[in-house]
């Protein structure tokens, strides 16, 4: 591997955007890497003209403008992944797999992979799939990306709308020497988000909050009598009281799994740092909560959130709520199912997060828990622990598959 510093950011959208100008400004060679063939093509003739702008709004300060060029945007694996030291994903959750399965024979084992998100499973799903190759290399797992953002001109300008303060992300290390996780990812971000790195990745799993924009979701339509409205409600600040309480109870199922983890191997799983939601608004926006006395006006007076709303389709008459969006599609299987299958390896009961998944996969044509049980027939299409034989909390914990 060169001693140079390489980035590999897999993705075409606002996230890829977002990173790969923040990180070329500060002098990294950044590589892109989609699959899709036309933004490939189209992002990589923007470039020969364009310089990729990011525009940054911060709390109290003017919007300011970031200027690079990322080196290279590409289709070709074999032209992006080898020699990076560090490969992110920026993609959905859903395209993980694909993604793993085609830069998979590339990837160095002194590199650093990292989920920005890697959202719920993702270490279940490299280790799967990178096989031996996992034990060397190191994985990273952020619960979010760094940003709200939207791009505005393809390839060549992407606004971010909100920073987080800080970031938490999971670290397994392999047995290969890699760079410096955090001070590395750090220097791509600049100096906001604050990059923590969490006790242990179950960590990370259970405050992903996956149950977050199916929540939402189901608190707004749940009551829907089929007819069109005339237009998209906000998401965020649309949501009432009803739906906030939704939210803290599945936030206290979370915790009710992370001190079962704790009884169970407190040794081996210090998830001692695992908070409800409420905690973890008021901490990771706290300069854009105008009022945070509660989970229901910490939410609606987000200002990162502003003017957000549902996703929806158009019909005659009007529009309908979009239930092939990724709240339900890719947050149910790469989150809120991986949750429940943590849960049921534990014997916590959670009544809330099922209640969501049978609403959510009913919508969505699929099934993944029958009679309270996670044996539906789209199972396998999840990244539930079960699907790939991590059946017991020691094999979660190690990595070796249940026998």
């Amino acid at each position: 591997m060169s001693g140079n510093l390489v980035l590999c950011v897999c993705g075409g959208g606002s996230g890829a955007h977002a990173l790969a100008g923040m990180a070329a400004q500060k002098g990294v060679e950044v590589r892109v890497l989609t699959l899709y063939e036309d933004e490939a093509k189209q992002w990589s003739r923007v470039l020969k003209k364009e310089e990729l702008t990011v525009v940054v709004n911060e709390s109290n300060r003017p919007p300011r403008e970031v200027t690079s060029k990322p080196n290279m945007v590409t289709k070709d694996p074999e032209k992006a992944i080898p020699d990076s030291n560090v490969i992110i994903f920026t993609v959905p959750a859903s395209v993980h797999e694909i993604y793993l399965k085609t830069i998979a024979e590339y990837i160095g084992k002194r590199a650093l992979v990292v989920g920005l998100p890697g959202q719920a499973g993702f270490e279940f799903q490299c280790r799967d799939i990178l096989g031996e190759k996992a034990s060397y290399i190191s994985i990273m797992s952020f619960e979010s990306l760094p940003w709200e953002c939207r791009v505005r001109e393809f390839g060549k300008r992407v606004e971010i709308l909100g920073t987080k303060m800080y970031l938490t992300g999971s670290l397994i290390r392999g047995k290969s020497v890699t760079k410096p996780p955090l001070m590395t990812l750090q220097k791509f971000l600049g100096s906001q988000p604050i990059l923590r790195q969490s006790k242990h990745f179950l960590e990370t799993i259970i405050m992903s909050y996956s149950f977050f924009h199916p929540a939402i979701f189901y608190g707004k339509w749940k009551d829907w009598d089929g007819k069109p409205v005339s237009e998209a409600p906000l998401f965020y600040h649309g949501i009432d009281e009803a739906t906030a309480e939704l939210l803290q109870k599945c936030s206290d199922e979370c915790m009710a799994v992370a001190s079962s983890v704790l009884e169970a191997a407190a040794t081996k799983a210090n998830l001692s740092d695992v908070k409800d939601i409420h905690h973890w608004f008021m901490e990771n926006y706290k300069n854009e909560i105008e009022e945070s006395c509660d989970l229901f006006h910490s939410i609606t007076t987000n200002k990162a959130y502003q003017g957000l709303t549902h996703p929806m389709k158009e019909v005659f008459g009007g529009m309908e709520p979009d239930f092939s969006s990724r709240y339900l599609t890719e947050e149910l299987p790469m989150g809120l199912v991986v949750f429940r299958g943590l849960a049921d390896v534990l014997g916590v009961q959670v009544p809330h997060s099922d209640m969501l998944i049978e609403w959510g996969q009913e919508k969505m044509g699929k099934e993944y828990l029958v009679g309270g049980k996670l044996t539906g027939k789209d199972i396998d299409s999840t990244r539930c622990p079960q699907r790939y034989g991590f059946t017991t909390l020691e094999a979660i914990l190690t990595g070796e598959k249940s026998n």
